[in-house]
């Protein structure tokens, strides 16, 4: 759930416990990748940095001090044998906000073999990677960094004068900002109130899907329907969609307390992670919502996230994402919207709809579908300067030809994103591998090799 109205990141033995020099002083993490979780990395600087080969004996004491000396606090530290050279140590320190940060950079930069930064805050148009999260803990960093919060409505919001729906977002909001990864979605028990305004939604449109839904959205929906308890008299429950989209595709939902911005919102995907609200809309007005509700999330996102090629394709897009400039994020975002919000598709010779936006809209759905709106091919670099409302039907739509063929143009439309770096997904322990070097290349050039001859022997055994 992200904001479009705001736009129209084999360890070496050593000490334990550093020399305490340092003002907060941490440890130094050993064994594989762990790093001591900080406070805030995203309020924090990352530092990547490996001495030169001559000085790697106790360069760790040297560099330590040279943070001490500009007053740098540091939150905690990994160290590793590098990746890019050989006998020499690479270094990952976190650094807290204060001191004299831009001294320790401009000394690392001099001393250093080699040298990165993944900030948030600091600017550096040359250098500086923003901050993105390495591991799916992460999220928690940047979940509840939100641009609205719970019971904070609008004047013109449908349940901006009702005192009891007021409340009851915010104890959804509550709910969400207290969730941490690993946990089970807290379970909501709808008023009868709430689960009429559903009523209201899911009989309108279930009428239209038939017609105007993509294959892959009206293959799903009984199946949501069979194990996930959607019922025009029952609101389904997140942790029980969550656990049927992980069997099908990896996705899982993330109970959200609000609007994300579209860099933290995208970075979910990478890791097959979607941020969903678990409020409804005003019962005043149930076939209007001026924000993402449950019912957008659960009758017009998840039955797509069930299908792999959709599933692939929305991580294509978070993984573009990650570290990416702000100007390309909006282009990501605006590409994201025109697709999965608002896509068309052709199948069959017939137009059929895939975006939540249009699939849990009553009115939209018909409207997209008829002769009003303009129709362009969908075509990422061109598609990423169109301008559109976000309070009214949209006068554009572009058209993909089917998933499959929008993936591999965003692949294309990815590459021409400024990163010194290529970034793969492990989905056994569910990070982001960061690739900066010809040795890593290379691994991975081994083990897509293996890959290759398990399909050959495989392949050889259906001839036999």
């Amino acid at each position: 759930m992200f904001s479009k109205a705001t736009s129209n990141t084999q360890t070496t033995p050593g000490k334990d416990v550093l020399d305490g020099s340092l003002p907060d002083t941490p440890k130094l993490i050993h064994g594989g990748n762990y790093i001591k979780e900080g406070r805030d990395s995203t309020k924090s600087t990352c530092l990547i940095f490996s001495p030169k080969e001559e000085d790697s004996v106790g360069a760790l004491a040297k560099y330590l001090q040279l943070f001490s000396k500009h007053e740098v606090n540091l939150l905690r530290i990994e160290s590793r044998s590098s990746v890019r050279q050989s006998n020499v140590y690479e270094f990952m320190v976190d650094c807290a906000p204060g001191g004299n940060l831009n001294a320790v950079i401009e000394n690392l930069r001099a001393e250093c073999s080699y040298f990165s930064i993944i900030s948030r805050n600091y600017n550096d148009n040359k250098e500086t990677v923003p901050w993105f999260p390495r591991r799916i803990r992460d999220l928690d960093k940047f979940a509840n960094q939100i641009l609205s919060y719970g019971n904070e409505l609008d004047s013109d919001h449908p349940g901006f004068t009702d005192p009891v729906y007021r409340q009851r977002r915010k104890y959804f909001a509550d709910l969400a900002y207290n969730y941490r990864h690993g946990q089970p979605i807290s379970r909501v028990e709808y008023t009868k109130e709430e689960i009429d305004t559903w009523g209201v939604v899911f009989r309108n449109l279930t009428k239209l899907y038939p017609k105007y839904a993509c294959k892959e959205h009206n293959h799903v929906f009984p199946l949501l329907i069979e194990n996930c308890g959607y019922r025009e008299d029952n609101i389904p429950q997140l942790e029980d969609i969550s656990n049927f989209l992980k069997d099908c595709t990896g996705f899982t939902l993330r109970p959200v307390a609000g609007l994300l911005s579209s860099r933290d919102f995208l970075a979910g995907l990478a890791f097959r992670v979607f941020h969903s609200t678990q409020y409804i809309r005003h019962g005043s007005k149930p076939l209007y919502t001026p924000e993402p509700d449950i019912c957008h999330e659960v009758l017009g996102h998840v039955p797509l996230f069930a299908d792999p090629s959709f599933a692939q394709f929305c991580q294509v897009v978070g993984m573009a994402s990650l570290g990416a400039p702000d100007d390309y994020i909006e282009k990501l975002a605006t590409c994201f919207w025109f697709t999965v919000e608002y896509g068309i598709c052709r199948q069959n010779g017939e137009l059929k709809a895939y975006g939540a936006g249009l699939l849990s809209s009553f009115g939209e759905l018909e409207y997209c579908l008829s002769s009003k709106p303009e129709l362009r091919s969908f075509e990422p670099a061109k598609t990423a300067l169109q301008k559109y409302p976000i309070t009214e039907y949209q006068p554009v739509y572009f058209v993909a030809e089917d998933f499959e063929d929008a993936k591999q143009k965003m692949i294309k439309f990815a590459e021409s994103i400024p990163r010194k770096f290529g970034v793969r997904y492990d989905a056994y322990t569910q990070s982001i591998n960061i690739i900066d070097s010809k040795h890593q290349i290379e691994d991975l050039v081994y083990n897509v090799n293996q890959e290759v001859q398990i399909l050959m022997d495989a392949l050889k055994k259906l001839k036999q």
